[in-house]
């Protein structure tokens, strides 16, 4: 009968000893507690603070004051926490997470940079190609009028031997215009009535000769070149020749270059396109493409002549008008602005 309660006793103490060798499973969780373990445990029928402490190894009073309880009885459900000397590991799952978490970001964040880069290196590159194209703008005009002028000068002059004829001249009429009447020349007019001066007066009579001369060739028009749709059809009076700086000592090529200072406007007309470059003048031969230049903006470009332009409250004591295109491109600020003009012609 001993032998019996022995052996009981030495299986009971056996079964004891692995129950507490093995490790307490937490209930329901754990937390960080200023670096060390804290384990969440949820309360079940017949716990006490007591079996608690038992269980983790805690004295009761100790989860009593952790957890401010001042009554010995808990209830089914309520969570308890029980503090231990172990240190608090994160768990692995969650490291990994915010080690993958910053890797994106920093990978976000050179993509973002790369893209930065690629986008100013991608406006740099469009800014010197539109630089390269505005230079290459302003040289095409240039050369247009140096290929115009040999043209001129190639184009051979027939002898004039017709007889002169008496003219009257008209309002607003220009030697030019009465040339090309006639089929002359403003030289062959000049010489031929003795003329020291371009201005005419309305009722003067001019001797004129009809001549066989080969007309000024068209000017060569490029894609740069501004074409008018239509020419205005305004008539302006003749100019006094002091309004205007002409150097009238032609080249050894017979051909003239004109120079003016004064004041240009702009104007929105029907008949002038505003997207091109095209300029009205009193005098000038219209295909003439004239060279402008700002001197506040020291900026130059070309633009044809299309028509003439008769004086007005909006173009009053201007040399020339112009449209919007022409004075963005001179950078003009103001409805008026000072300019310098030139221009060549194969006549006066």
């Amino acid at each position: 009968m001993k032998f019996k309660i022995l052996l009981i006793t030495i299986s009971l103490f056996t079964i004891s000893i692995s129950l507490y060798a093995k490790p307490v499973a937490d209930s329901v969780g754990v937390k960080n507690n200023d670096g060390k373990k804290m384990i969440l445990f949820k309360v079940k029928a017949k716990d006490t603070y007591y079996s608690i402490g038992r269980r983790y190894d805690v004295k009761p009073e100790t989860l009593m004051k952790f957890n401010g309880s001042k009554k010995a009885t808990l209830s089914i459900g309520a969570i308890v926490e029980v503090p231990t000397d172990q240190p608090y590991h994160k768990p692995k799952a969650k490291e990994e997470a915010a080690t993958e978490t910053k890797k994106e970001k920093k990978a976000r964040i050179a993509r973002e940079e790369e893209a930065a880069r690629a986008e100013k290196k991608h406006k740099q590159k469009e800014e010197t190609q539109d630089a390269a194209a505005a230079e290459q703008t302003e040289k095409v005009p240039e050369r247009m009028v140096q290929q115009q002028t040999v043209q001129q000068v190639q184009q051979p002059v027939q002898q004039n031997n017709a007889p002169p004829v008496q003219y009257k001249v008209s309002a607003g009429e220009t030697l030019y215009a009465i040339s090309k009447r006639f089929n002359t020349s403003v030289d062959d007019i000049t010489k031929l009535n003795n003329l020291t001066s371009t201005t005419l007066v309305p009722g003067q009579v001019l001797m004129v000769r009809s001549g066989v001369q080969t007309p000024p060739p068209t000017p060569v028009i490029t894609n740069d070149t501004p074409v008018a749709q239509r020419a205005s059809t305004m008539v302006a009076p003749a100019m006094d020749s002091s309004s205007a700086d002409h150097r009238l000592n032609a080249n050894r090529f017979g051909l003239y270059e004109k120079s003016e200072k004064g004041v240009a406007t702009w104007i929105d007309d029907p008949s002038l396109d505003p997207t091109k470059k095209l300029v009205l003048h009193r005098y000038a031969p219209i295909g003439t493409v004239i060279k402008i230049t700002n001197p506040m903006t020291n900026r130059t470009t070309f633009a044809k002549v299309v028509g003439r332009f008769a004086d007005s409250e909006a173009t009053r004591d201007v040399i020339i008008v112009m449209t919007k295109n022409v004075a963005d491109s001179l950078g003009a600020l103001d409805k008026r602005f000072h300019v310098n003009i030139t221009y060549g012609s194969p006549n006066e």
